[in-house]
């Protein structure tokens, strides 16, 4: 199985809702037989079952997971109508994989199977003390368990609880990309392509799909085994076409085979976040246009997210990051060329359309003009005249939107809250 092949089965079990049940499903049943194999008679009396009284309790909490089981999954379906309705549809591939979902929903089915289990086991003089005592302490747990599902998503389901959820995780990849990629750069953001001339040879997709991930470490050792330099023409987020040119090899002793270049490359339906910060910052302008949309009028919510927006700008404007990247060997020859984000291109995914669909709202208008100045005291001097070019974009969005020249100067007075927090002189 190849790299990407192991990463696509990731990414299925990582956004499933049904392997994890599935295990807790197996695990109930196999500690029912083993509750049943170390069961003794020695219990104080207080604890020890009827037949009919076991049987009863067993039968109750069978029927009672399965009631669980139905309403976690109705909070599943209404999550997933808010999400694609009022939130964003991107948003869905994040939720898929929380934790604490897969964990309630494996304690359920663990212990229905428990307790289906021990039932065969219940005869006239023979009852599982030690099995219906766990089953009792199963459903307790269960119960903690789902009222801590309720309250985290009661909460967490907020646009702007969403909305700091994304942000954190889309600094994380950034942060962790950044040193992976910048720790094995030889001459990071170097234009010159560093081949000597020699014949070029193009991989080409076979399946096509949305770039989720590149290996860049055996990308590199795999140009260095045929001595040649391996040039990633996509970003990671870009849709391939099927047979579209992916890498392009130049020089070399030797051909590398097409089939391990992309195996070393992950395909998919849609993007990803472990590769793909941008894809955080996707999520995060999709909630604002949502509630900047006519249907829903919501810009004090597009306001909170843009407070998210301006804390990702504020790491990405430091980050240094380039649009081209070149990977060295261990000797520091440069082996691997790939495509990346630069300040200018997060820039204007964060504020492009929420300028466009914002402009009629002042409170937008005037969030955007504080998040765009403090970005020139915050980024080094080479990345100010994109924060420069968005102002200007900005002012001449509310000069076409506001023709009074009173609601004009409103309009353009940055105010970090939106309205009501405007900057005074000091």
């Amino acid at each position: 199985m190849s790299w990407a092949s192991r990463f696509r089965l990731l990414q299925y079990t990582k956004a499933s809702l049904w392997i994890v049940p599935l295990l807790g499903l197996v695990l109930g049943a196999l500690l029912a037989e083993w509750a049943v194999s170390v069961d003794t008679t020695r219990f104080p009396a207080g604890w020890r079952y009827s037949a009919s009284t076991a049987s009863g309790v067993l039968t109750a909490i069978v029927g009672a997971m399965i009631a669980l089981l139905g309403f976690v999954v109705t909070i599943g379906v209404l999550v997933v109508q808010q999400a694609t309705g009022t939130l964003s549809p991107r948003y869905m591939r994040l939720w898929y994989r929380d934790r604490l979902q897969k964990a309630v929903l494996a304690t359920f089915t663990g212990t229905f199977s428990f307790s289906f289990a021990l039932l065969r086991t219940i005869e006239s003089d023979s009852v599982p003390d030690l099995g219906v005592t766990l089953a009792g302490a199963a459903v307790s747990v269960s119960l903690l368990l789902l009222l801590v599902y309720l309250n985290r998503f009661t909460h967490n389901l907020r646009p702007v609880a969403i909305a700091d959820l994304v942000g954190r995780m889309g600094t994380r990849v950034l942060v962790r990309g950044e040193a992976t990629i910048l720790g094995a750069s030889t001459r990071a953001g170097d234009p010159a392509l560093p081949t000597d001339g020699g014949p070029v040879v193009h991989v080409r997709s076979e399946r096509g799909g949305v770039i989720q991930a590149f290996h860049p470490e055996r990308l590199t050792a795999l140009a260095a085994r045929h001595d040649c330099v391996l040039v990633v023409t996509r970003l990671v987020g870009d849709y391939v076409a099927p047979g579209a040119v992916v890498v392009e090899v130049h020089g070399g002793a030797s051909t590398p085979d097409p089939r391990q270049v992309t195996g070393l490359i992950a395909f998919g339906s849609e993007r990803t976040i472990e590769q793909d910060p941008a894809f955080a910052v996707r999520v995060l302008v999709d909630i604002a246009v949502r509630a900047l949309s006519p249907a829903v009028n919501d810009p004090t919510t597009a306001v909170q997210v843009l407070n998210h927006i301006e804390a990702f700008l504020h790491a990405v404007g430091n980050a240094g990051l380039h649009d081209r990247y070149v990977l060295g060997d261990r000797h520091g020859t440069p082996r691997l060329v790939v495509q990346g984000r630069d300040w200018e291109d997060y820039l204007q995914l964060a504020v492009t359309e929420i300028r466009e669909y914002g402009t009629s709202s002042v409170q937008i208008c005037r969030r955007l003009n504080a998040l765009l100045e403090g970005l020139l005291t915050a980024v080094p001097a080479a990345s100010r005249p994109a924060v420069d070019t968005e102002l200007a974009l900005l002012q001449e969005a509310v000069d076409r939107a506001y023709t009074d020249p009173t609601r004009r100067t409103l309009a353009r007075t940055p105010d970090p809250q939106g309205i009501g927090a405007r900057r005074r002189p000091s």
